[in-house]
């Protein structure tokens, strides 16, 4: 049983990387013969129009040489599957979108591969601990094999997101909310290490053609750094990608408490590595974007000279429901600020934050923030933006109150935000979109 062994390959096209790397880890050592197989891209988030995709959804080129090695193996039944975020609640059929937008019709026509939008699949309870259960994806449960494909990036709540936290695209609504609870020791880091518990068989495949600093999604800064790590362990996988990203292991907290699950040290002690020498293609990726000293606003706000105002900074309770709304306000914010001090103005955010003594306003952002706080008596204005995710509207509203004037569709509009981040990797030839195209 080779379970913790990783391989580490550069990639490069037409070289059969995929299959090298799997090879070399014998990542698919408990793949059985003519297996039901569920392949797990990462398609964190799908936009209309054009977006960076580099280091935030899984390459094309990645899917298109698992599925053909696959069948290399001899596996007919494969389906690929994912339940990507809905920004809009109203918008319908976002994974068949996604699906289409990648180029995996072609895989459904030559090799007979089914796609399954998640969002429009059953759910079924699994007990992921002692009195702990999450709803999952029916489809998994039934597979004989998962080929999780996550990308190789970094992930502002939890540093990095690698094949475990992959697995939270499984997982219905309500589950992943559920993980970003408000108990300090079974909040998202613990729901995270206890996913690979309702795990088939699996082989990890970390596509590195593309990362990113500040993930998961498109508004971090990608690079290209042409990697591929494979292993038939999930956890192994991951920790060896965290030091390739810069971070060690033993500084993330799910990784502990995954490895203390699997009986596996924590120190790469128990892992050999095959291929490329970490050392040698490791580049640090910053993580998040750095705040002032107590939390209170982002440095880069604090140089520009802002007073007044307190915007702290997210949690892990924070979930993805209402964590593009938060960066729409800090942008907004920063674009509108004239040197003239806000009046002792606070946003409040996830399922911890309480409101400040000695401020006069403080804004509610999101539903579980509102609930939370509902019965507050101090002395502050109370401004709720409710809704899950928070309604455009309520946060216009807010910023009014603050002496902001946008319009709501500003909120709403993420189209536009994938547009103007496009201009950063204009006309830079390493980004190359052609990557997630399938010919």
């Amino acid at each position: 049983m080779n379970d913790n062994r990783v391989a580490i390959y550069k990639y490069k096209r037409g070289n059969e990387v995929v299959k090298k790397a799997v090879e070399k880890a014998d990542a698919f050592e408990h793949l059985p013969k003519n297996a039901k197989v569920i392949i797990k891209p990462n398609i964190v988030v799908w936009l209309n129009g054009p977006f960076p995709k580099w280091g935030v959804v899984t390459t094309s080129a990645i899917m298109e040489e698992t599925v053909i090695l696959l069948k290399e193996y001899g596996i007919n039944d494969i389906s690929i599957a994912e339940g990507s975020l809905q920004i809009n609640p109203e918008e319908k059929h976002i994974g068949q979108k996604s699906f289409e937008g990648l180029g995996y019709q072609k895989l459904q026509q030559r090799y007979g591969v089914k796609l399954l939008d998640v969002w429009e699949r059953p759910f079924e309870k699994v007990e992921i601990a002692d009195g702990l259960s999450l709803k999952v994806n029916t489809d998994l449960m039934a597979s004989d094999f998962l080929v999780n494909l996550p990308v190789l990036k970094t992930h502002a709540q939890v540093k990095v997101s690698l094949g475990i936290k992959n697995l939270k695209g499984f997982l219905n609504v309500a589950s992943r909310k559920k993980c970003h609870n408000a108990n300090f020791e079974k909040g998202l880091e613990y729901m995270i290490s206890c996913l690979p518990k309702f795990l088939p068989p699996s082989a990890t495949i970390i596509d590195g053609i593309y990362t990113i600093e500040r993930g998961p999604s498109f508004d971090g800064k990608s690079r290209k750094s042409d990697l591929v790590i494979a292993s038939s362990n999930v956890l192994a996988a991951d920790m060896v990608g965290a030091k390739v990203l810069g971070h060690d292991p033993c500084d993330i907290s799910y990784f502990v408490q995954a490895a203390e699950n699997q009986g596996l040290s924590i120190d790469l002690t128990d892992i050999e590595v095959l291929g490329e020498k970490i050392e040698e293609v490791a580049a640090f990726h910053q993580y998040t974007f750095p705040f002032n000293k107590d939390n209170t606003l982002p440095s880069s706000m604090e140089k520009m000279g802002i007073k007044g105002l307190k915007f702290h900074k997210y949690d892990s309770t924070l979930c993805t429901y209402c964590s593009p709304l938060i960066g729409k306000l800090l942008t907004i914010i920063a674009m509108s600020y004239k040197g003239e001090p806000f009046d002792d103005v606070e946003f409040l955010t996830g399922k911890r934050l309480k409101p400040s003594p000695g401020m006069k306003k403080s804004i509610l952002v999101g539903q579980c923030m509102c609930a939370l706080n509902k019965n507050h008596e101090g002395m502050q204005e109370i401004v709720k933006v409710k809704g899950c995710p928070p309604d455009p509207k309520e946060a216009a509203k807010a910023m009014k109150g603050i002496g902001i004037d946008v319009d709501p569709s500003f909120f709403s509009n993420f189209e536009m935000d994938g547009a103007l981040m496009m201009k950063r990797y204009k006309d830079k030839s390493e980004f190359d979109e052609s990557y997630y195209e399938i010919e």
